[in-house]
């Protein structure tokens, strides 16, 4: 089931829905559960929320498969480009204006965003749900991936397995590969990322562009991590028809170990 509920996000002068997903035995057993955070919080559980009428159908795909996490979806805020100012930490750079073909003023809020999730979002849900605070994970697709990418360089402790879909990275190109080469990733258990090869379309000059930017960042992540899971998306655009195909990858890579033994109790939490 998914509840919802408002939350005030002090450094932005403003409420945001938050929705959780919580697991089919969630009401009849005393368990506690990991924690998946996600970004765009409208696209992930089911299309009829969907901004653009398809989501990623996490919902139907958990209850299916019996996945015993709960996951809680931040709506993003669909106003001008606050999207980019909060899943940016950085304000965008030359790679970006590289690709866009002129500057943007747009990023630079991500680190408060990611701080709200830590610092004012994550105490609520551990105080509300029955939560092992110790086990908590974050994905996110395009800039959804680039802040749970920097969330796992700010937060190793906290965010323990990241996943990210066709990450666009070239928004912060420059920022995010310098903050990986100096963060310290031996705490992060897993870290699936994807990318297709089409994310472009047909552009195939910018499909090689965005690919070789990715590859960059994945270069440097097997440096600093032996627990990476990257994956090539044959002819997968950059759009959630595709996205919602690779759920159960990221999923059964996230969480194998779930799959095979149950969460704790609450007296083991």
């Amino acid at each position: 089931m998914i509840e919802k509920f408002r939350l005030y996000m002090s450094s932005f002068n403003q409420e945001r829905t938050i929705r959780v997903y919580l697991p089919n035995n969630y009401f009849k057993e005393n368990k506690s559960y990991p924690v998946l955070y996600m970004h765009d919080g409208q696209n992930v559980f089911e299309d009829r929320d969907s901004i653009r009428g398809v989501s990623l159908g996490m919902k139907d795909y958990l209850e299916k498969r019996g996945l015993e996490i709960m996951v809680v979806a931040i709506d993003l805020n669909p106003e001008g480009e606050e999207r980019i100012n909060e899943y940016c930490p950085w304000i965008n750079g030359k790679i970006s204006e590289q690709v866009l073909g002129s500057p943007s003023p747009a990023g630079g809020r991500g680190s408060e965003y990611l701080d709200f999730i830590v610092n004012e979002l994550k105490p609520v849900i551990d105080k509300k749900y029955r939560t092992c605070k110790d086990q908590t994970s974050m994905a996110g697709i395009s800039l959804g991936g680039l802040i749970s990418t920097y969330a796992g360089c700010r937060y190793p402790l906290i965010f323990k397995r990241i996943a990210v879909i066709s990450p666009a990275y070239y928004r912060n190109q420059e920022e995010i590969e310098n903050l990986l080469k100096l963060s310290d990733l031996s705490s992060i258990e897993k870290f699936y990322l994807d990318f297709g090869t089409t994310e472009a379309g047909n552009d195939e000059e910018m499909n090689q562009f965005f690919l070789k930017l990715t590859n960059r960042v994945v270069d440097t992540l097997r440096t600093k991590t032996h627990n990476l899971h990257f994956e090539l998306i044959q002819d997968a655009v950059h759009d959630y028809s595709f996205f919602r195909k690779r759920v159960p990858a990221l999923l059964s890579y996230l969480y194998s170990d779930l799959l095979q033994n149950p969460p704790r109790t609450k007296t083991e939490a």
